[in-house]
């Protein structure tokens, strides 16, 4: 998982992820979560499908600065699985997302230094196995051109790797595109060089944006 220095990683579809140590096995789910209550909730229902585990330790984070944070060792040694879950979270910069980590004990004594090695390894699972995004803020906006002009447009989105929502063809040619909030005046810059001030601008809503599988998401925060 990486990202640019403007963007905050979420979960988009949270996953399950699996580690086998010392014949214990340690199933890790994850799950988007935008509140303390849905983090509680979703760590109670794991709890539940997974009743006769020895374990279910869990982590949280929550908030655009990862404000919200908590974590639960559900009756290991003490900091030995929820700190080191969530350390992992706060690691990977992952915002609005929980974690559980089932343990069924295999009979088999690990230590803490092994306990928390294999907290964090399921943890990682559990992400690797996720549908993670990349949110950043932006801005919409319209450009219109005529067609003589797209041709040069289309070359500099390319370059620029400009984020293009829509494109409407009528009398004129109007692109709808999302640029991120740090690139919005030199975008604006280029754009009016390149097209020698023939394509008219004009910014439109605020928004937090990203990309998963070729699709453009907005998100309301």
């Amino acid at each position: 998982m990486s990202k640019n220095s403007d963007g905050r990683l979420y979960v988009y579809r949270g996953g399950q992820g699996e580690i086998i140590e010392k014949k214990s096995r340690f199933i890790a789910t994850v799950k988007p979560v935008k509140s303390e209550e849905e983090a509680v909730s979703f760590i109670n229902e794991t709890k539940k499908k997974y009743w006769d585990a020895r374990h279910n330790c869990s982590a949280f984070v929550i908030g655009k600065r990862q404000e919200l944070t908590r974590c639960s060792d559900d009756g290991e040694p003490a900091g030995t699985a929820g700190r080191p879950m969530l350390d992992v979270l706060l690691k990977e910069d992952i915002h609005d997302a929980a974690v559980v980590v089932t343990r069924y004990f295999g009979g088999v004594l690990l230590g803490t230094g092994g306990l928390v090695r294999a907290y964090q390894q399921a943890t990682k699972q559990g992400l690797l196995a996720s549908d993670i995004i990349e949110k950043q803020d932006g801005s919409i906006l319209l450009i219109r051109t005529d067609y003589t002009g797209i041709g040069k447009l289309q070359y500099l989105f390319a370059r620029e790797k400009i984020t293009v929502i829509d494109t409407e063809y009528a009398a004129d040619v109007l692109v709808k595109a999302v640029i991120p909030e740090a690139d919005r005046e030199r975008i604006e810059k280029i754009i009016t060089e390149q097209t020698n001030g023939t394509a008219k601008q004009e910014w439109g809503d605020e928004v937090t944006f990203a990309e998963h599988d070729g699709e453009v998401l907005l998100f309301e925060e």
